[in-house]
């Protein structure tokens, strides 16, 4: 919650105007809780995992001959039965899982250093803050996919990933429960050692998200 009653007060404490995006967060959040803009990570994230493989399997589905040759697997089809059952599975792992998780994290979220305040950051920052998230994420996820092909984890976890035979984007979630929890560290590997604005929290989710979803549609 900021620490201001007004726009004036928040103007005078900053020693010049408002930006139009800091007047647009002030009025949006001067009233919600901290705990509250992070939680809005819960329905972004649903969302993420609904719409954006519905957009690849529309496209799959509309204009099947233009998106042949870019498959990898482009003999392989998936039903639409099995889509939706695939989405169904996601969907329990994410409410029963992933959004417990997310609500009772706040703590480590305070911890690092994730701040809601004014100003905001600017573009530059934003950027540079992303590239790095996107490194550390990446570096690591290769690191802990390694591990998980070695034989005893693939065959008692890591197969559940690999339950269908071709690449689809509802399958991005589509894991063991631990492999879940373990995959998150390196989204959030990155914020804790480069802490920076709720937006641009919120933003690295949104993108590793659709990066994910981007990465499995096959």
């Amino acid at each position: 919650m900021l620490p201001y009653a007004s726009l004036q007060e928040a103007s005078t404490a900053m020693g010049r105007p408002l930006t139009a995006a800091e007047t647009l967060w002030f009025n949006y959040t001067a009233h919600k809780t901290d705990y509250l803009l992070y939680c809005h990570s819960i329905p972004m994230l649903f969302l993420l995992q609904t719409l954006v493989p519905l957009f690849y399997l529309l496209i799959e589905l509309v204009f099947p001959r233009y998106v042949a040759p870019y498959k990898l697997q482009p003999k392989i089809k998936i039903s639409l039965y099995e889509n939706f059952k695939c989405y169904l599975v996601v969907m329990r792992t994410f409410f029963l899982i992933v959004a417990p998780i997310l609500l009772l994290s706040y703590p480590s979220i305070k911890m690092i250093g994730i701040r809601t305040s004014l100003p905001l950051p600017s573009s530059m920052e934003i950027i540079c803050q992303l590239v790095i998230y996107f490194v550390i994420e990446d570096y690591s996820n290769y690191w802990i996919h390694r591990l998980f092909h070695l034989q005893w984890v693939y065959e008692n976890i890591h197969k559940v990933h690999h339950e269908y035979t071709a690449p689809m984007g509802f399958a991005t979630q589509h894991a063991h429960w631990i492999e879940n929890l373990v995959f998150g560290i390196p989204s959030f590997l990155g914020p804790a050692l480069v802490p920076g604005h709720m937006i641009t929290f919120l933003l690295w989710l949104a993108l590793r998200q659709i990066e994910s979803v981007e990465n499995h549609s096959g």
